[in-house]
Order: structure tokens, then C-alpha cells, then sequence
């Protein structure tokens, strides 16, 4: 788990053709890859065109979906294993952070996280525990998957941005009301969204949302 090449997956250079100022990397769900996120690129790009983004695959190939990658099993779905599947894959993540923010010669503070589903799960469990502060992390249609550790292991608190659709028959609406009230225990700015109606997905405010809220963690005016 310490391969610091094994996660690897497609990126977009910073819009303006210059040396990128910000770095964005995007955590993909379940059954899902690098390329499906990367498609949330071209709504931000505009009003962040010095930000370079980065869309790994997961490390694991999934059974369930050709194509496809987990960052963890889910063929078994209690909270131990999800517990020990995120832990497990954090390594990876962070060592990616690290390389790629290096290569770039950009400090922790402008560098976000952003997660779909599973993505989330493990964008909310790296964030927290970088030893220098992330610019910010935002989460769609996720969940904590470990809330018991948290408060115990947390280095740093980024600001958060939560988005679940209240019809998400997939991972439960009720996920981000306990993420939200476990990090506001703990002193962390957190803001979230409900979109109404909306199933396991992302939708035009939710994306309107998540620009704003990375323009203003990465670049803030004044």
C-alpha cells in the first residue's frame, strides 16, 4: 500500500496555460473511475483557471462494474468493514496528495478535496488527519466512515462543504445530517446542502455550490 505510483488517473491542466496555483483532486464512487468525475471540470474551470485537477482511479478493480474501480469492498457492508476498508486506502491518498502537491511546488493550504459517494467517505477521513491544513473538502452524496475515530485522530480542520440529495436510495440522506453535526462538535466550519428530490447523484446547484465553495477556500478575494 506504500506504491506511491498505484494510483493513477486522468488530469486536466489549469485552463489559463499557466504553472497551476491550486490543485484539485476528485475521488470517484464505487464501481466508478477517474474519468466519470472529470467531468465536473469544465463547470469550475472558468473560475478557477489557475487550478490544475486530478481525478485517480481507486486502487482496487471492482468486480461489480467493468471498467471500474473501489476503493475498498463493499461485499461486506457493516461498519467495521467500512472502518477498516477506508483505512486501508488513505495511505494511498495521502501519499498522492503529496506527490502531486511536491511536483507542483504548492503548500497544503491550496490543495481541495472533492468526493463522490465512497470518494466522500475517503476525502472525509484523509482531510481531517493531514498534518498541515487542506484548503477545503467537499462532499457529495457521502457519508463518515468512521465517525468513532475521528475526534481522536483529527490533525487539522479544513473547511467542509456537504451535498446529499434527499432521495439518495444509495448512500441515506440522514448520512449528512450526522456528518455535519460530528464535525461541528469538533470546531470545524461545515456547510451543507439538501438538494431536494435529488437521487444518488450531483445536480446544477450542487455543482454551482461546490465552484463557489472551492474558489473561495483556494483563492479567497481580499
Amino acid at each position: 500500500m506504500t506504491d506511491l505510483n498505484r494510483l493513477k488517473g486522468p488530469m486536466a491542466a489549469p485552463a489559463s496555460g499557466r504553472d497551476p496555483l491550486s490543485l484539485v483532486i476528485l475521488l470517484h464512487g464505487y464501481g466508478s473511475n477517474g474519468d466519470d468525475l472529470m467531468g465536473l471540470v469544465p463547470y469550475w474551470r472558468a473560475s478557477l483557471p489557475d487550478t490544475v485537477f486530478m481525478a485517480p482511479n481507486a486502487p482496487e478493480i471492482c468486480p461489480a462494474a467493468p471498467g471500474g474501480y473501489q476503493w475498498w469492498s463493499l461485499a461486506d457492508l457493516g461498519r467495521e468493514s467500512r472502518a477498516a476498508g477506508v483505512r486501508a486506502a488513505a495511505p494511498l491518498v495521502h501519499a498522492f496528495i503529496d506527490m502531486h502537491r511536491s511536483a507542483y511546488d504548492l503548500p497544503n493550504s491550496k490543495v481541495a478535496l472533492v468526493g463522490f459517494s465512497q470518494g466522500t467517505m475517503m476525502a472525509l477521513h484523509v482531510g481531517p488527519r493531514r498534518p498541515e491544513v487542506l484548503a477545503g473538502v467537499v462532499g457529495y452524496s457521502g457519508m463518515l466512515a468512521d465517525p468513532e475515530a475521528l475526534a481522536a485522530e483529527v490533525k487539522t480542520k479544513p473547511p467542509l462543504l456537504l451535498v446529499h440529495g434527499d432521495a439518495d436510495l444509495m448512500v441515506p440522506f440522514t448520512a449528512m445530517g450526522e456528518a455535519q453535526a460530528e464535525f461541528k462538535a469538533m470546531g470545524f466550519e461545515v456547510g451543507a446542502h439538501a438538494a431536494r428530490g435529488l437521487g444518488h447523484s450531483i445536480d446544477e446547484a450542487g455543482l454551482r455550490l461546490g465552484g463557489e465553495f472551492l474558489a473561495g477556500v483556494l483563492h479567497p478575494v481580499g
